[in-house]
């Protein structure tokens, strides 16, 4: 499950950095300045969340739903009028669908993700983490 989230995080890292390169500063433009903000932080919360995964942080777990269910808010609010006028359009495997579907996903398991990766010993902490027991790390 970890695996997923880092390849879904880091291939959002990707698409962002494309738009950045693509577009500059200005690619979310048709978005509210909120939005656009959000989408540019993604560049950098994004990469933070695999990092925390791979690390085996607990609270990657947490970081991953709340950065998905803004990044499903932001992206359902650019395209809910689209979405409306042709739904079918949006059935494809990039694009929206693929990122409802991965944020389902992360919303769906964050919490066991998050008491998985609590039973590991991150590396490089010496930490054995306990279910129940407070959290000695950072992340």
């Amino acid at each position: 499950m970890a695996a997923a989230y880092v390849i879904g995080f880091l291939e959002g890292t990707g698409a962002h950095a494309y738009f950045l390169a693509t577009g500059g500063l200005h690619t979310f433009s048709y978005a509210p300045l909120p939005v656009q903000l959000l989408l540019h932080a993604l560049l950098l919360l994004d990469p933070l969340v695999a990092l925390l995964i791979v690390r085996a942080r607990p609270n990657g777990a947490l970081l991953a739903a709340a950065v998905m269910l803004l990044d499903l808010a932001a992206n359902w609010d650019g395209a809910w009028h689209a979405v409306l006028a042709d739904p079918v359009a949006y059935l494809r495997p990039v694009g929206l669908l693929p990122i409802t579907v991965f944020g389902i996903f992360v919303v769906l398991t964050a919490l066991p993700l998050r008491q998985g990766l609590a039973n590991v010993e991150a590396p490089g902490d010496g930490i054995r983490h306990r279910p129940g027991a407070p959290d000695a790390s950072v992340g």
